[in-house]
């Protein structure tokens, strides 16, 4: 049973940071892709940032110079630091996870396991 449970969102200023944790169980990072989401008020879920098995990424072009999505295989946790926030960060930011096929996806739904979410408000 794959259970994702993410942590880290909160209210932060404008130009502000903040880093969210995505602690997995029942999968193994050296066979899996992670992916971090996010859904404002009103609108679609987009992607944000996904890593795979090797450390590659892939990055959404509105948040490219900004954030950084890592991990750490030991702790079975990806981590999403960002930085300079802007108000069009704001959203429920969910964290995702699928067995590796080759190639690194930001389409969700190439994705199959997902987290409850965490809430980032800047204003």
């Amino acid at each position: 049973h794959v259970q994702l449970v993410e942590s880290g969102g909160d209210s932060v200023e404008a130009g502000g940071s903040l880093r969210l944790s995505c602690t997995a169980s029942g999968l193994t990072f050296d066979d899996s892709d992670l992916g971090w989401y996010r859904q404002a008020p009103g609108k679609e879920r987009e992607a944000v940032a996904a890593i795979d098995d090797v450390g590659s990424t892939r990055y959404a072009d509105s948040v490219k110079g900004r954030f950084i999505i890592s991990q750490d295989d030991a702790k079975n946790t990806v981590y999403l630091q960002m930085n300079s926030l802007k108000p069009e960060d704001t959203g429920m930011y969910y964290c995702a996870a699928r067995r590796c096929r080759g190639w690194l996806s930001l389409d969700e739904k190439d994705y199959n396991y997902w987290g409850q979410g965490t809430q980032v408000t800047v204003s």
